[in-house]
């Protein structure tokens, strides 16, 4: 699977974090900086996997925190129509 972001949404970088909108919705949603880190790694990549293979080897993270972090965030993500998984 891999990460992309619906044309509604709009994402903008500030001081080091983002923020998505959903234009149609008006979702938005703030991630810190170790958020915008995952989010950047799994916009970049081919499918989420590769994505989670980069983060495991930049943060000093065990494998399961990491993957049940990621997990949550993208179902957030999901949930809230700023994101969506297709087929990579």
């Amino acid at each position: 699977m891999r990460a992309s972001t619906p044309s509604q949404v709009v994402t903008r970088q500030l001081d080091g974090e983002l923020v998505l909108l959903n234009l149609d919705t008006e979702t938005y949603f703030g991630l810190d900086k170790v958020g915008t880190t995952m989010w950047e790694a799994l916009a970049a990549a081919p499918s989420v996997e590769v994505a989670f293979e980069q983060l495991v080897a930049q943060f000093d993270v065990d494998e399961a925190t990491l993957r049940k972090d990621l997990d949550s965030l993208l179902g957030q993500l999901v949930e809230s129509g700023l994101v969506e998984l297709e087929e990579s």
